[in-house]
């Protein structure tokens, strides 16, 4: 398998964790949308991170897709998610939730570096959005007693709320203080201190042509 983006993308990083821990082996293409856009594009036509291209040349595109399928390659007694039921469909709204954080995280750049603006309007609403999904992350993990979210073993989850709490810290440091959320910051400690987040992590950056990598 070949998975195309960068691990400063929490989107890409999610799914290689995922990966990682399911102990699928992949080849990893660190292709950035804008640098590489054009080969990207052969390949996606949305010219979006991640891309999965799978050993039989089928590619899959966006995160809760690209899941789904490994899911159901490793069957129900691996997946890293409840396959029905109340269980499935609460981990799949913690999970919503925060890949959602980490896409108004992400706009918040664009709107400072990509499109060389700041509305003033637009900044103000995503910060809200923000402020008040990790309200309600901090909430839903105080109901929780155990290391994980969902029973005794790491799932996707808690996956995507590390990533996009990483992200979060590292594109906007400052902006948002995971002390104010001290559920949500004692989780992205444990999950980043595990091999694969260790391993598979990208500090993010801007390049001087004002383009995330």
């Amino acid at each position: 398998m070949i998975l195309i983006g960068q691990y400063d993308s929490p989107f890409v990083r999610r799914v290689a964790i995922a990966l990682r821990l399911y102990g699928m082996e992949f080849e990893h293409r660190p292709w950035s949308v804008f640098g590489d856009a054009e080969r990207l594009g052969a390949i996606n036509p949305l010219r979006r991170v991640p891309t999965l291209v799978l050993d039989d040349g089928e590619v899959l595109t966006e995160s809760f897709c690209i899941l789904d399928a490994l899911d159901q390659m490793v069957g129900e007694g691996r997946a890293l998610i409840a396959s029905t039921g109340p269980d499935r469909r609460h981990a799949l709204r913690i999970s919503a939730l925060a890949v959602g954080l980490a896409d108004k995280a992400v706009s918040l750049v664009y709107e400072r570096a990509v499109h060389d603006r700041a509305t003033p309007m637009w900044v103000e609403r995503c910060r809200t959005q923000i402020s008040s999904v990790l309200d309600a992350l901090e909430a839903d993990r105080a109901r929780q007693p155990g290391d994980w979210w969902f029973g005794a073993n790491i799932g996707h989850a808690d996956i995507a709320v590390a990533v996009a709490l990483f992200f979060l810290s590292d594109a906007h440091p400052g902006l948002f203080d995971l002390n104010h959320w001290p559920k949500l910051a004692r989780h992205s400690i444990r999950c980043e201190a595990l091999p694969p987040f260790l391993e598979l992590k990208q500090t993010f950056k801007v390049t001087p042509s004002g383009k995330t990598g």
